[in-house]
């Protein structure tokens, strides 16, 4: 038997929790500065170009200086996948921020945390992977929460709000989010965890600056606050909601982390009620908590996948 400790297994440090809650935390704030930015007429192609690029920025100087000579022995073929790992970022960025345009946070954060299933249905498609029983009820699930909330109107939501195109973005969101997660497993494996954000999020940096040379997206010009939130944007969520995550990870299983995470939604709603008075009617509410259960399933399912493919790779202990 392996004497290599497993993530529970190993003696939990004190502030374990309390760094646990803070990512969420942090995570969940991450609408709420994306929306308080746009209120300051910033517009979403600037505010996920802004974030990424400060993100990667702000760990150029760090991964550098202690992860260089890892980055220097990428192979051509590792940079292409960077580059498509990167793409899907961006565009995962660009859909979900331009989503707070038109729905509810409560709806687009429900819809963009769909990741998992999209997840293991790519992977059922593009790898010929096995769809796990609890992932199709969790898909079974998770569509009739969407329905539920296709079928409610939400109160006190910015003028000229959309639900159908604000979901319908946040969901292109979760797809590109799980290509990402696909694509960049490969990569992910060759690389430590800080080295392997960096080079992705300069990657999303990039397509996105791009994006906003070519539309010419005004960056200048917003309000002293506006540039606070963006600031905030990529400190907060991007960075230091990640870390305490990725922290977390390692004492704590992947699949418990994962369903904790799901409790985003839910912060990202309450402190929208409290900052912007958005108060979703019942059946959205009632349709999002569907959905998650759908999602934290179908974590559940992949979870499970994942260990038994694992422990045929590795054979009897």
């Amino acid at each position: 038997m392996s004497s290599t400790a497993q993530p529970s297994e190993r003696a939990q440090p004190s502030n374990l929790w309390l760094a646990l809650a803070f990512g969420v935390l942090a995570i969940s704030s991450s609408a709420i500065f994306i929306r308080l930015a746009q209120n300051d007429g910033v517009p979403s192609l600037a505010i996920a170009a802004v974030r990424l690029s400060l993100a990667a920025l702000l760990l150029t100087p760090f991964v550098w200086s202690r992860y260089g000579a890892h980055l220097r022995r990428l192979t051509r073929a590792d940079l292409v996948l960077a580059s498509a790992s990167g793409f899907f970022l961006a565009l995962h960025f660009i859909t979900w921020i331009s989503s707070l345009e038109y729905t509810s946070v409560l709806i687009s954060v429900v819809f963009v945390t769909t990741g998992p299933i999209w997840v293991a249905l790519l992977e059922m498609i593009l790898l010929r992977a096995r769809l796990p029983r609890l992932v199709g009820v969790g898909l079974v699930i998770a569509i009739v929460g969407g329905t539920m909330i296709g079928l409610g109107g939400a109160e006190n939501i910015q003028e000229g709000s959309n639900d159908l195109l604000g979901a319908s973005l946040s969901l292109a969101g979760a797809i590109a989010i799980a290509m990402y997660f696909i694509i960049g497993r490969k990569l992910r494996a060759g690389l430590t965890l800080l080295p392997y954000i960096w080079l992705v999020y300069s990657c999303a940096a990039v397509f996105l600056v791009i994006g906003v040379l070519l539309t010419s997206t005004p960056l200048a010009g917003h309000p002293p606050s506006a540039y606070l939130w963006l600031i905030a944007l990529a400190v907060f969520p991007q960075l230091v909601g990640h870390t305490s995550l990725n922290y977390a990870i390692a004492y704590l299983p992947a699949t418990l982390v994962s369903m904790i995470t799901q409790l985003e939604p839910i912060g990202s709603a309450i402190l929208a009620l409290i900052l912007f008075r958005e108060a979703p009617q019942l059946v959205q509410v009632v349709g999002s908590l569907t959905i998650l259960t759908g999602v934290i399933l179908a974590s559940r399912g992949q979870a499970e996948m994942s260990s038994q493919t694992h422990q045929a790779q590795k054979g009897p202990s």
